[in-house]
């Protein structure tokens, strides 16, 4: 999230700005924190409620980058509420052990010219062995 890593050096030079330029990164500090509460629902419509409140807050603000975020979540929304559902929520660490194995195919898999072929190795990895 590049416009959030903006936003966090603006709010380091906080006391440097004036009055006005500090009430709106104040702001912006504000609402980027908060945001950071929609990961925690568990119900869909509780999220998109508090996405929608999240972005009542932002109408008036002024805050261009905001705006084109709230507008790319908007986008995403269906990827957001199904991570919602407590059954949809894997564990990091799984994550990242099938993308490493994904990568160790593709390795071996270089020079193969069938996408079909390395999706089947891709699949099978994933098989108990017999």
């Amino acid at each position: 999230m590049r416009i959030f890593l903006e936003i966090e050096v603006r709010c380091l030079q906080f006391r440097s700005c004036s009055k006005m330029k500090r009430e709106r990164l104040n702001t912006a500090c504000l609402l980027k924190e908060s945001f950071g509460q929609l990961w925690e629902y568990e119900r869909e419509r509780w999220a998109r409620r508090f996405f929608e409140n999240w972005r009542a807050v932002l109408k008036w603000q002024r805050l261009v980058p905001y705006e084109k975020f709230a507008q790319i979540i908007d986008r995403h929304w269906d990827g957001i509420a199904a991570y919602c559902k407590p059954e949809n929520k894997v564990s990091l660490g799984f994550v990242e052990g099938l993308n490493n194995k994904n990568r160790v195919i593709q390795r071996r898999a270089y020079g193969l010219r069938d996408e079909e072929y390395l999706r089947l190795k891709i699949l099978t990895c994933m098989l108990p062995v017999l």
